[in-house]
Protein backbone atom coordinates (compact mmCIF):
# COMPACT_ATOMS: atom_id res chain seq x y z
CA UNK A 1 0.00 0.00 0.00
CA UNK A 2 1.43 3.42 -1.05
CA UNK A 3 2.17 5.72 2.09
CA UNK A 4 1.27 9.25 2.15
CA UNK A 5 3.71 11.87 2.53
CA UNK A 6 4.00 13.54 6.16
CA UNK A 7 3.04 17.46 6.41
CA UNK A 8 5.11 19.91 7.29
CA UNK A 9 4.28 22.35 10.03
CA UNK A 10 5.76 25.65 10.68
CA UNK A 11 5.30 26.51 14.03
CA UNK A 12 6.92 30.53 14.63
CA UNK A 13 6.71 33.04 17.66
CA UNK A 14 8.10 35.61 19.85
CA UNK A 15 11.25 34.66 22.07
CA UNK A 16 9.33 33.60 25.52
CA UNK A 17 5.81 33.01 24.19
CA UNK A 18 6.26 29.00 24.92
CA UNK A 19 6.47 27.45 21.98
CA UNK A 20 8.70 25.31 22.68
CA UNK A 21 7.38 23.31 25.48
CA UNK A 22 4.52 23.70 23.55
CA UNK A 23 5.91 21.63 20.67
CA UNK A 24 7.44 19.45 23.39
CA UNK A 25 3.97 18.55 24.72
CA UNK A 26 2.26 17.92 21.43
CA UNK A 27 5.12 15.65 20.02
CA UNK A 28 5.36 13.85 23.36
CA UNK A 29 1.48 13.52 23.10
CA UNK A 30 1.08 12.54 19.53
CA UNK A 31 2.12 10.10 17.13
CA UNK A 32 3.79 10.04 13.81
CA UNK A 33 5.00 13.65 14.61
CA UNK A 34 8.56 14.80 15.21
CA UNK A 35 10.47 17.93 15.49
CA UNK A 36 13.24 18.99 12.83
CA UNK A 37 16.68 19.93 15.16
CA UNK A 38 18.26 23.07 13.63
CA UNK A 39 21.77 23.80 13.51
CA UNK A 40 22.93 26.96 15.71
CA UNK A 41 25.88 29.26 15.92
CA UNK A 42 24.44 30.06 19.29
CA UNK A 43 26.57 28.96 22.15
CA UNK A 44 24.70 26.23 24.18
CA UNK A 45 23.13 27.01 27.70
CA UNK A 46 23.49 24.69 30.86
CA UNK A 47 20.34 22.82 30.09
CA UNK A 48 20.94 21.88 26.58
CA UNK A 49 22.15 19.02 24.69
CA UNK A 50 24.02 18.67 21.38
CA UNK A 51 21.84 16.93 18.68
CA UNK A 52 18.54 17.29 21.09
CA UNK A 53 18.03 20.85 21.15
CA UNK A 54 20.28 21.96 18.67
CA UNK A 55 23.27 20.59 16.65
CA UNK A 56 25.67 23.53 17.92
CA UNK A 57 28.52 24.33 15.30
CA UNK A 58 31.16 26.83 14.34
CA UNK A 59 30.34 29.82 12.27
CA UNK A 60 32.31 28.59 9.98
CA UNK A 61 31.12 24.94 9.77
CA UNK A 62 27.51 26.80 9.44
CA UNK A 63 29.12 29.11 6.47
CA UNK A 64 30.44 25.95 4.46
CA UNK A 65 27.08 24.35 4.93
CA UNK A 66 25.45 27.31 3.43
CA UNK A 67 27.60 27.23 0.42
CA UNK A 68 27.02 23.55 0.14
CA UNK A 69 23.19 24.19 0.14
CA UNK A 70 22.46 21.98 2.90
CA UNK A 71 19.84 24.02 4.46
CA UNK A 72 16.05 24.30 3.60
CA UNK A 73 16.13 27.74 5.27
CA UNK A 74 18.54 29.78 7.63
CA UNK A 75 18.32 33.05 9.51
CA UNK A 76 20.39 35.14 11.46
CA UNK A 77 19.11 35.57 15.01
CA UNK A 78 20.31 38.19 17.30
CA UNK A 79 23.76 37.83 16.37
CA UNK A 80 23.87 34.08 15.47
CA UNK A 81 22.68 31.66 12.76
CA UNK A 82 20.18 29.14 12.63
CA UNK A 83 19.73 26.22 9.35
CA UNK A 84 16.93 23.49 8.68
CA UNK A 85 18.22 20.43 7.23
CA UNK A 86 17.44 19.77 3.65
CA UNK A 87 18.16 16.08 3.00
CA UNK A 88 16.74 14.80 6.65
CA UNK A 89 13.30 16.77 6.50
CA UNK A 90 13.00 15.48 2.85
CA UNK A 91 13.54 12.30 4.54
CA UNK A 92 11.48 12.08 7.43
CA UNK A 93 8.26 13.43 4.94
CA UNK A 94 8.90 10.74 2.46
CA UNK A 95 8.51 8.28 5.43
CA UNK A 96 4.94 9.33 6.59
CA UNK A 97 5.39 11.30 9.31
CA UNK A 98 4.86 14.95 9.70
CA UNK A 99 7.63 17.00 10.56
CA UNK A 100 7.69 20.24 13.14
CA UNK A 101 10.04 23.18 12.09
CA UNK A 102 10.56 25.44 14.94
CA UNK A 103 11.57 28.91 13.36
CA UNK A 104 11.49 32.42 13.26
CA UNK A 105 9.42 34.31 10.61
CA UNK A 106 12.23 34.83 8.03
CA UNK A 107 12.67 31.21 7.96
CA UNK A 108 9.32 30.80 7.82
CA UNK A 109 8.82 32.90 4.45
CA UNK A 110 11.51 30.59 2.88
CA UNK A 111 9.88 27.21 3.71
CA UNK A 112 6.65 28.86 2.21
CA UNK A 113 8.52 29.16 -0.66
CA UNK A 114 9.84 25.56 -1.09
CA UNK A 115 6.92 24.00 0.79
CA UNK A 116 3.59 25.11 -1.27
CA UNK A 117 1.53 22.74 0.67
CA UNK A 118 3.26 23.44 4.42
CA UNK A 119 1.23 24.22 7.28
CA UNK A 120 2.30 27.53 9.50
CA UNK A 121 1.01 28.01 12.79
CA UNK A 122 1.96 31.61 14.65
CA UNK A 123 1.87 31.37 18.63
CA UNK A 124 0.91 34.59 20.03
CA UNK A 125 1.34 35.70 23.84
CA UNK A 126 -1.11 36.97 26.29
CA UNK A 127 0.99 40.51 26.82
CA UNK A 128 3.96 42.18 25.98
CA UNK A 129 4.07 42.13 30.11
CA UNK A 130 3.53 38.64 30.51
CA UNK A 131 6.15 38.04 27.75
CA UNK A 132 8.63 40.21 29.51
CA UNK A 133 8.02 38.67 32.61
CA UNK A 134 8.51 34.86 31.29
CA UNK A 135 12.19 35.91 30.05
CA UNK A 136 12.64 37.30 33.22
CA UNK A 137 11.63 33.96 34.97
CA UNK A 138 13.67 31.66 32.88
CA UNK A 139 17.00 33.26 33.38
CA UNK A 140 18.56 32.16 30.17
CA UNK A 141 19.37 35.52 29.01
CA UNK A 142 20.72 38.87 30.22
CA UNK A 143 18.90 42.36 30.65
CA UNK A 144 20.25 43.51 27.18
CA UNK A 145 19.39 40.47 25.16
CA UNK A 146 15.94 40.50 26.73
CA UNK A 147 15.54 44.05 25.58
CA UNK A 148 16.63 42.82 22.05
CA UNK A 149 14.17 39.97 22.25
CA UNK A 150 11.39 42.49 23.33
CA UNK A 151 11.78 44.58 20.98
CA UNK A 152 11.81 41.91 18.04
CA UNK A 153 7.99 41.37 19.10
CA UNK A 154 6.54 44.18 17.31
CA UNK A 155 8.44 43.02 14.24
CA UNK A 156 7.60 38.95 14.18
CA UNK A 157 3.99 40.00 15.01
CA UNK A 158 3.61 42.05 12.44
CA UNK A 159 4.03 38.98 9.58
CA UNK A 160 1.36 36.60 11.87
CA UNK A 161 -1.27 37.15 8.97
CA UNK A 162 1.29 35.41 7.05
CA UNK A 163 0.23 32.03 8.57
CA UNK A 164 -2.51 29.81 8.22
CA UNK A 165 -3.46 29.48 11.83
CA UNK A 166 -2.92 31.57 14.86
CA UNK A 167 -2.79 30.22 18.40
CA UNK A 168 -3.21 31.93 21.13
CA UNK A 169 -0.93 30.67 24.54
CA UNK A 170 -2.67 32.44 27.66
CA UNK A 171 -4.02 28.92 28.82
CA UNK A 172 -1.52 26.36 28.62
CA UNK A 173 -3.97 23.24 27.90
CA UNK A 174 -6.20 25.54 25.54
CA UNK A 175 -3.57 26.14 23.05
CA UNK A 176 -2.31 22.74 23.56
CA UNK A 177 -5.57 21.51 21.71
CA UNK A 178 -5.54 24.26 19.26
CA UNK A 179 -2.17 22.65 18.06
CA UNK A 180 -3.75 19.10 18.68
CA UNK A 181 -6.73 20.27 16.60
CA UNK A 182 -5.05 21.86 13.63
CA UNK A 183 -2.51 18.70 13.28
CA UNK A 184 -5.60 16.42 13.31
CA UNK A 185 -6.86 18.74 10.56
CA UNK A 186 -3.84 18.20 8.62
CA UNK A 187 -4.27 14.37 9.11
CA UNK A 188 -7.58 14.21 7.32
CA UNK A 189 -6.24 16.64 4.14
CA UNK A 190 -7.74 15.26 0.88
CA UNK A 191 -4.33 14.94 -0.30
CA UNK A 192 -3.56 12.40 2.50
CA UNK A 193 -6.45 11.00 2.69
CA UNK A 194 -6.78 9.88 -1.25
CA UNK A 195 -3.55 7.96 -0.66
CA UNK A 196 -4.79 6.26 2.78
CA UNK A 197 -8.12 5.01 1.50
CA UNK A 198 -7.27 4.79 -2.30
CA UNK A 199 -8.60 1.28 -2.70
CA UNK A 200 -11.92 1.63 -0.79
CA UNK A 201 -12.45 5.12 -3.35
CA UNK A 202 -11.72 2.78 -5.84
CA UNK A 203 -13.71 -0.06 -4.59
CA UNK A 204 -16.65 2.91 -4.22
CA UNK A 205 -16.57 4.06 -7.40
CA UNK A 206 -16.78 0.88 -9.48
CA UNK A 207 -19.37 -0.90 -7.12
CA UNK A 208 -22.82 -2.11 -8.26
CA UNK A 209 -25.62 -2.82 -6.41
Amino acid sequence: MKKCTGNLYVISAPSGTGKTTLVKALVDSTPDITVSISHTTRPRRPAETDGVNYYFIERNQFEKMIEHHDFLEYAHVFGHLYGTSHTWVEETLKQGKDVILEIDWQGAQQIQTLFTKSISIFILPPSLKCLHERLLSRKQDNIDIIQQRIADVREAVSHAHEYNYIVMNDDFETAMQDLKAIVRAGQLLERRQVVNYASLITDLIKAKL
